[in-house]
């Protein structure tokens, strides 16, 4: 049975199609129509001049009488005909995703008018196992290698680099002279003279430190790979003029106190690296979380994106980047030359990413249905304040913009996402890369009492700066300031 929406003068009513589509049907009374052709009148006479009447105050019954009826129906149609679609969607809780085939079925000439539309709809989806998902992030936990590392680090900055009578290894600097060329030009940013570079930083090609690997100063080498962030292979000369490795001075209480300050010993200053490179895992793994929830939960929805909702996501991604580099003062043009990369290629590179956007759009109103998440009475209130805050404007003047542009419905849809976002952080299980269970607690930043309640929240807790812009989770701090 169709379901059907009515009112005094236009009915409305909604047929179920194969896949994700529906029908729309709409019929205006005539009586209803009639001031659609009044209004239609009076944007023809502001454009009609006649003798002894001002622009726009022709009477209608002289317009009528003077360019007919048939271009005022006409002119209400193409104005009226939208709008008792728009109605029509919002009165019967349509989820459009694309524009709607509407055509004309009675009222062309005279009469009451109907018309049907064909709506594609957002699908619905079921997410199974979504609260079983084990999530892998980085660990939090700082081991000895992490700390040798560290210390690595620290004391490479004070070495000093010496001439090394042997092949090239990972961790040497090399000096080059580097050229690469495609079809006889040269790569932009390619090429250089006298680089010093250190083996194992997996810049320039995917295999250019292997290639490195085993060479000697006075080396000539010559080699075809593929440029990192292009898709087309150049060819590539390097010329090895120098081998070097890091001499590194010992680990000392009297190296710490002469050369970090702050420290007299070396167990002084472990302690600080410790605590240092727990905050920095910490941070990694919180950076790592959104993501990889919405790709695992992505991966359990088993039907294809749709095509419609991919192309618009698509686009504000395109648009979205190229507003990146318009900040950043960076040419597209020159940039998609310097990569090797046509335009349709820079925008298909980025269909994937899209796919997957989608797929997270549909299991997150998916989780959200399951858990039976509502935006509760003060959730739009709260929203509306936090992007008065964000954009410098008055709470009640945002609230207005999304009444008057009917989007209530998608801000209240978005505020539900982001609670099913928010509800899977508390309820998923996070693992490290050995299958280690991580503590949520202090993933998240929470602390209890005795009792077990929970009494604090870090500042920078994950779930507190959660967003949903675009179907795309986000965070706050890093949220562009795409909303009207």
């Amino acid at each position: 049975m169709p379901y059907r929406y009515t009112r005094a003068s236009v009915k409305s009513s909604l047929e179920a199609l194969e896949g994700n589509k529906v029908k729309l049907y709409v019929e205006v009374e005539e009586d209803e129509f009639e001031h659609d052709i009044d209004r239609a009148f009076r944007v023809i006479g502001k454009e009609v001049r006649l003798p002894g009447f001002r622009a726009g105050k022709v009477p209608r019954k002289v317009l009528e009488a003077r360019v007919g009826l048939a271009p005022a129906r006409e002119q209400a149609l193409r104005d009226a005909v939208p709008q008792y679609l728009a109605k029509a969607v919002r009165e019967l809780n349509v989820d459009l995703i694309a524009t709607p085939e509407v055509e004309i079925t009675d009222g062309e000439e005279s009469g009451p008018v109907e018309f049907d539309a064909t709506c594609e709809i957002r699908p619905v989806v079921t997410v199974p196992g979504y609260g079983e998902l084990s999530i892998e992030l980085s660990s939090i936990e700082v081991d000895d290698d992490d700390l040798s590392d560290a210390r690595e680090a620290e004391l490479r900055r004070g070495g000093e680099l010496v001439d090394a009578d042997r092949p090239a290894e990972s961790g040497d600097f090399v000096t080059l002279d580097l050229a690469a060329t495609r079809d006889g030009e040269e790569v932009t940013g390619l090429n250089t003279e006298d680089w010093s570079y250190e083996i194992g930083q997996g810049w320039v090609t995917d295999d250019f430190d292997e290639q490195l690997t085993g060479a000697s100063a006075g080396d000539d080498l010559s080699f075809v790979s593929t440029p990192k962030s292009t898709e087309d292979e150049a060819d590539f000369t390097v010329k090895v003029t120098a081998v070097q490795e890091m001499n590194t001075p010992e680990l000392t209480d009297d190296w710490v106190s002469e050369n970090l300050g702050e420290f007299d010993t070396v167990e002084e200053w472990d302690a600080s690296l410790k605590e240092t490179l727990a905050e920095t895992k910490l941070n990694a793994a919180r950076q790592q979380l959104v993501s990889s929830i919405t790709t695992a939960l992505a991966a359990l929805v088993d039907v294809e994106s749709p095509e419609a909702m991919v192309n618009s996501e698509l686009n504000q991604r395109v648009q979205g980047t190229m507003q990146q580099f318009q900040a950043q003062g960076i040419d597209l043009g020159e940039w998609l030359s310097s990569t090797g990369q046509e335009p349709d290629q820079f925008v298909e590179s980025m269909r994937g990413d899209s796919e997957e956007a989608v797929k997270v759009d549909l299991a997150l109103r998916a989780v959200a249905e399951a858990e039976s998440v509502e935006v509760e009475g003060n959730d739009l209130e709260m929203e509306y304040a936090r992007m008065a805050m964000q954009h410098q404007q008055k709470s009640k003047d945002i609230r207005k913009a999304y009444e008057q542009n009917d989007a209530v419905p998608d801000l209240e849809a978005q505020i539900r996402k982001s609670k099913a976002l928010d509800w899977l952080i508390h309820n998923v299980e996070f693992v490290d890369e050995a299958g280690t269970a991580i503590d949520r607690d202090a993933l998240l930043g929470h602390s209890h009492d005795e009792d077990g309640n929970h009494i604090d929240e870090a500042e920078d807790e994950p779930d507190q700066q959660i967003e949903i812009i675009d179907g795309r989770p986000t965070s706050t701090e890093a949220e562009e300031e795409s909303e009207s």
